[in-house]
């Protein structure tokens, strides 16, 4: 049976026994347990290693695994270890059996393979420790407990409740809009053509490209820049409904972080000139700065009103690099085009921000940090979710045909 990224069943094949006792055989110990093995989806242990598809522009998550063998996470904890990887994450992963066997196994990360080995040698886990946790969870002030989490839960999510008109995001496609997007998304027609180029720019979007914005699809470069471009375009021309922004495009932090000791100020000086803004930095309420983590879409923000450093991941992680880095730059920068000191050291730093939501599957970091960009550049709170990632990205599309952000 041809195998997809690991994840079909592999059954050994073997003739039965001649004699006739297959069925006994099969139920032998240590038959049972290989024969348990050999049935269980690969998917259930270590994960494969990033795949050469990945380096491509507009890499369709969906297609590396094979029909019907998309994991219920929507490859999420896929996702999860490529990124570890890529972040030169050095645990160990290995796969635990729980009391209901193989078919629920889980991913545990050991930290320190030692250890895991020690432990795996000592004395299994009593039994009465297992029958004393069951029993504890009967206790009266534990169920106590847990009302009072939920009721404390409650609290949290109505005051995280936005108190602002979000309706200007989450308008209706119409018929005929749906019917251009899935026609740019699916329709035929060569795929190098040209569909849209923004002249002021000049970044073009062929078909090719924009289908990054199909499902499963990750974002590429073109599409990320040009949708900055566009919410640039509307901060200009709608200036009372948007804060004071600049965006920063997605070749910036690759040029800042490439000198020889991951900072390189001169590579970027000549980005953020007078003559080619109409403005300083120092005049904006933020700035953002999107980064790319080898496979992996994040966020950084340098809020001048606040004076905060702020790293948004969708996956919950952080970088604390990466707002070191653009401490370094803001200051130098301010400094070469404004010539004023700022004291960075008054700064408050964010590299886990708790409100901003948070991917559940391996393909739509590129859209969320997007839609950070879209929502904090107008002020209003990150009041959306993964539910409403494939409305967006429908949305993405008709934006960009249209060459203008709502």
């Amino acid at each position: 049976m041809n195998t997809d990224a690991g994840h079909h069943f592999n059954f050994r094949k073997r003739p039965h026994p001649a004699d006739g006792l297959f069925h006994r055989r099969l139920h032998d110990p240590q038959r049972k347990r290989s024969f348990l093995l050999d049935a269980v989806p690969s998917c259930f242990f270590p994960l494969p290693p990033i795949p050469p598809e990945a380096g491509s522009g507009a890499f369709d998550m969906g297609n590396f695994f094979s029909s019907g063998c998309m994991p219920r996470d929507g490859g999420l904890g896929l996702y999860r270890d490529w990124v570890d990887v890529s972040q030169d994450a050095r645990d160990l992963t290995v796969a635990t059996r729980d009391d209901a066997g193989l078919a629920n196994a889980v991913h545990r990360r050991i930290l320190d393979s030692r250890k895991a080995a020690l432990q795996a040698t000592t004395a299994p886990r009593p039994f009465y420790k297992d029958a004393l946790e069951k029993a504890g969870s009967h206790d009266k002030r534990l169920e106590e407990l847990e009302v009072e989490k939920r009721l404390q839960y409650e609290i949290l999510d109505e005051l995280r409740k936005p108190k602002e008109d979000l309706s200007q995001f989450f308008i209706p496609l119409t018929a005929e809009d749906e019917k251009r997007v899935h026609d740019c998304l699916y329709g035929s027609g060569s795929s190098s053509n040209v569909l849209v180029l923004h002249e002021l720019s000049n970044i073009e979007v062929s078909r090719e490209k924009i289908r990054c914005l199909r499902p499963h699809g990750w974002l590429n470069d073109e599409v990320i820049n040009l949708y900055l471009e566009l919410l640039k375009e509307r901060g200009i021309r709608e200036p009372k409904r948007s804060l004071k922004c600049h965006f920063f495009n997605t070749f910036f932090y690759k040029k800042l972080a490439c000198g020889k000791n991951g900072y390189d100020y001169r590579s970027v000086k000549r980005w953020t000139t007078s003559r080619k803004l109409g403005y300083e930095l120092i005049e904006c309420d933020k700035i953002f700065v999107p980064v790319h983590q080898n496979v992996h879409w994040c966020l950084a923000i340098i809020n001048m009103k606040a004076k905060t450093l702020q790293y948004l991941d969708s996956l919950g992680g952080n970088d604390p690099r990466v707002l070191r880095m653009l401490a370094k730059y803001i200051v130098e920068e301010v400094k070469d085009k404004s010539n004023k000191d700022i004291d960075i050291s008054s700064w408050t730093t964010e590299e886990v921000v708790d409100y901003n939501p948070l991917q559940q599957n391996g393909y739509d970091c590129g859209m969320f940090m997007l839609k950070y960009i879209d929502f904090l550049s107008r002020g209003v709170s990150l009041s959306f979710g993964q539910e409403h990632m494939e409305y967006f990205r429908k949305r993405t599309v008709k934006e960009i045909l249209r060459l203008q952000a709502d």
